[in-house]
């Protein structure tokens, strides 16, 4: 297993003042889920410290914390490791989203109006361009900003919340397989898009199911 080595620019050092705890928690979580930090990678404290230009005490608390939630294992006399997602897990972190997701595509094709489309269509152009050019990472924040708009258009707020607390796992599920996924991905957005533009909730909702089934299946065959 190796130790957190980082390329060279991968992580900014975090200015001063402000909450450092809370900062370089969001900043080592952020590096966990676009998997700069590799499941299975070793956290050794004194490195990431120095990437981050903080001292230990808080790279301490926050891998501390990143243990609480799921995100980094820690292990008796070996320290810190990121965590390795196991098959079921995935599973069902994936199924679940696949409910939330269907329903705010449900919800969207009854409420969403014509800035919202607009707003759709926009992201599906910039994630083609950005799968055209091989960008898988700015394919990754622009397929998670499609599906917040989304979101975001069903306008349940019961629902955000709840599809908020899966976003963040559901990128680091989605990172690794984004490139397989590729074209075929937003050619699915495009029919959810005209599904919403029609007003035609069934359709909205088995193009959703269907789209983030695709993205599940895939990850399976991929860790297989």
């Amino acid at each position: 297993m190796s130790s957190a080595g980082l390329p060279k620019g991968t992580v900014p050092r975090l200015e001063r003042p402000g909450p450092l705890r809370e900062r370089v928690y969001e900043a080592l979580l952020e590096l966990i889920t676009t998997r700069a930090l590799q499941p299975g990678r070793h956290l050794v404290e004194s490195e990431l410290a120095g990437h981050l230009g903080v001292s230990r005490q808080p790279v301490r608390e926050a891998l501390q914390r990143l243990n609480t939630e799921g995100w980094v294992d820690l292990r008796p006399a070996q320290g810190a490791f990121v965590h390795e997602p196991t098959e079921e897990e995935a599973d069902q972190l994936l199924s679940v989203r696949t409910l939330l997701e269907a329903e705010a595509a449900r919800l969207a094709a009854a409420n969403a109006g014509s800035a919202g489309i607009a707003a759709l269509e926009e992201l599906c152009d910039e994630g083609e361009r950005a799968v055209a050019a091989d960008d898988v990472d700015l394919a990754v924040d622009t397929d998670a900003a499609f599906h917040a708009k989304v979101m975001e258009l069903a306008g349940n707020v019961v629902l955000a919340e709840l599809a908020g607390q899966v976003d963040r796992r559901v990128r680091w599920y989605y990172t690794p397989v984004a490139r397989q996924r590729g074209e075929q991905s937003w050619i699915e957005h495009r029919e959810l898009i005209a599904a919403i533009s029609a007003r035609d909730e069934r359709r909205a909702t088995e193009v959703m199911r269907a789209h983030t089934e695709h993205t599940r299946r895939t990850y399976h065959e991929h860790e297989s």
